[in-house]
């Protein structure tokens, strides 16, 4: 009896041979296998292992070795049609029954099998021929030598539309076989069917066994696309397979990486480089079936490939459509992470730039499932309105919601939640017009204030910035001898005005010890029942060592273009002009805090400084709107 290929595959992906195993004999766990004492044969010790990633059993003993069928018809003393049948029972299939047509499409695919081998070991042929001189010439520019291109069978398809046709031809292969087979293409008025791929390098796409199925054609010269591949076939499908499959299941079991690439060229390099676990899409974005497949490949522990992509924005476009067509299919344990390569760069340029260490650093600073999930509702998104903070988690709500597993959801629902509150939490006001309570929030004094930084959670930073900028820094100089003077001259202005100042670190090293010297005096206990008046303040100045400090800056050339920091100002004069002079140093320093982000983000493309970069662009934003309503004192 006859049984259809694909039931025979689907049969063995629906069951694992540890589940089948252990039914009839207890396994131990042995690293990625299992072991047990054979049953085949009389031991002690246990010698019979088996391994679901190869799905093969293999006794060290006595040699006996199968797959999951094998094992059942050896142990069960059944014969390979019951031996499927029991098997069907527990994986819950129903058993196809092989009519005439069955047996006929049998024969149809062997043969479109056979087809296929025969064409891969022409275009071989070609690429080493005189024909095949610039497929050949195009290889080794890339970097390959003779043992890559035949590890790889690559090869070459002449300019010449019939060279194919009549060389299979004289094999007894038919023209409905070619192109049924993909390698032909029949005109629509008639004409004799032409070869599908000419002028191109190929490389050929093999099956989960290994059997070549199909092919991709790059151009070397002329119109036409870059690359092409074959059309969907019996043999193929290409939203199911992925160039390299064979291979990488290999290197799954072996605990390699799994490596999702963008093409047939960086999947070679990789695998050059000992990245034998990389495949590729085959013309397509990754889809949903071939997600399942690397799954599939890797450990039940481990089920997290990496999915590579170029550095560039078609990269990341390609990225979020990845995590998009994932996410549905998310279950314990299996994840995915996503892996960006710098800016320009692919795997093949990089590798052959930089070596296999580089490839590898790529890999270690791959982020997991839900870093790309947030960077891809949040990143480049308006955030600095109510309305737009709200855009961006119920996007992320939305994405979350098509989780299928309960559990995955919730848990991916939670993170996303905390990372929206941690992101758009409410800082503390800067205008805050109410009293500052000393030390709440902040250093303890005599230590710089950590100055925080929004939308990055945890990080603090208490350098003082704008120093060695020019005019920038000067301008900044004159803001920060403003600020000062206003508050030693109308201390009555510290309740509300303390915790603005207490944020912002100074850049001149002496007005930024004297900055801390106000805050010290006037948030002493010793001096908060009483009022401090401005000639109060200077003696307590004076006599703690900044007598000269305070007598320069209460000069009349801090005065030239803020009247209101004098003396002799209002309290309301002073207070409306010290806001706009703080708003503008404020926002000074946010950009220069941004240019240190943006640098670091440069030097490590990572997930904390690519969130760093990006709430501080949505601060620059914010501090620029505060200065543009501060009126006529903006000059100061």
């Amino acid at each position: 009896m006859a049984f259809p290929p694909q039931f025979l595959e689907e049969l063995r992906s629906r069951l694992t041979l540890s589940e089948v195993v252990s039914k009839r004999l207890r396994l131990i766990r042995a690293g990625r296998e299992y072991k047990a004492p054979c049953p085949f044969h009389n031991e002690k010790s246990p010698s019979f292992y088996v391994n679901d990633q190869k799905g093969f059993f293999h006794c060290f003993g006595c040699g006996a070795h199968g797959d999951i069928i094998g094992f059942v018809m050896r142990h069960d003393n059944l014969g390979f049609p019951e031996a499927v049948e029991h098997l069907a029972g527990e994986a819950g299939l129903p058993v196809p029954r092989p009519t005439e047509e069955d047996r006929q499409r049998y024969e149809r695919r062997k043969t479109l099998h056979d087809l296929v081998e025969q064409a891969a070991r022409w275009f071989e042929q070609q690429l080493h021929s005189s024909a095949g001189r610039a497929g050949l010439d195009y290889f080794m520019r890339r970097g390959l030598d003779g043992e890559t291109i035949a590890r790889f069978r690559l090869g070459y398809a002449p300019g010449d539309s019939n060279a194919l046709r009549t060389h299979l031809g004289k094999q007894g292969f038919s023209d409905e076989d070619m192109v049924n087979a993909g390698l032909l293409k029949r005109p629509d008025d008639g004409r004799s069917p032409y070869s599908f791929f000419r002028n191109r390098v190929m490389f050929p796409v093999t099956d989960r066994r290994g059997q070549v199925v199909a092919f991709g054609g790059r151009i070397l010269e002329g119109d036409g696309p870059k690359y092409v591949n074959t059309a969907d076939t019996p043999l193929f499908h290409k939203g199911t397979l992925l160039y390299g499959l064979s291979r990488a299941r290999q290197a799954a079991a072996d605990g390699k990486p799994v490596i999702v690439a963008e093409g047939y060229m960086d999947v070679i390099a990789l695998v050059r480089a000992g990245f034998e676990g990389a495949v590729a899409p085959l013309g397509t974005a990754l889809t949903e079936t071939q997600v399942q497949e690397l799954w599939k490949l890797i450990p039940a522990a481990e089920k997290v490939p990496f999915l590579c992509f170029d550095g560039d924005n078609a990269g990341r476009r390609a990225a979020w459509r990845a995590v998009e067509r994932i996410l549905p299919h998310l279950a314990p344990g299996q994840s995915a992470r996503v892996a960006f390569l710098p800016e320009g760069e692919d795997p093949d340029s990089l590798i052959r730039a930089q070596g296999a260490k580089a490839m590898g650093a790529v890999l270690e600073a791959a982020i997991p499932l839900s870093d790309a999930l947030w960077r891809m509702e949040s990143e480049g998104r308006p955030t600095d309105t109510p309305e737009a903070k709200a855009a961006v988690k119920a996007a992320l709500e939305a994405r979350v919601a098509t989780i299928a597993d309960r559990d995955v959801q919730g848990f991916y629902r939670t993170e996303m939640r905390r990372r929206v509150d941690e992101a758009f939490a409410p800082v503390r006001a800067a205008y805050n017009r109410g009293p500052w309570v000393p030390g709440q929030g902040r250093g303890r004094f005599g230590e710089p204030p950590r100055r925080h930084v929004p939308g990055v959670p945890g990080r603090l930073t208490s350098k003082p910035a704008g120093e060695g900028r020019g005019r920038a820094s000067r301008l900044a100089s004159v803001r920060e001898r403003i600020l000062l003077a206003t508050i030693i001259n109308h201390p009555e202005l510290f309740g509300e005005l303390a915790e603005p100042l207490g944020l912002l670190p100074f850049g001149d090293p002496e007005l930024e010890k004297l900055r801390w010297a106000v805050i010290e005096c006037l948030s002493d206990d010793r001096n908060h029942d009483s009022t401090l008046d401005a000639a109060a303040l200077c003696r307590h100045l004076s006599s703690a060592g900044h007598e000269t400090m305070v007598g320069a800056l209460l000069g009349e050339s801090t005065y030239v273009h803020a009247g209101f920091a004098r003396p002799e100002a209002s309290t309301e004069d002073a207070r409306k002009g010290w806001w706009p002079a703080w708003r503008h140093l404020h926002h000074e320093r946010v950009l220069d805090d941004l240019r240190e982000a943006k640098a670091a983000l440069t030097r490590d493309n990572s997930e904390v400084n690519f969130a760093r970069v990006v709430a501080l662009q949505q601060e620059v934003i914010r501090s620029g709107q505060g200065m543009t309503d501060d009126g006529d004192s903006d000059d100061v």
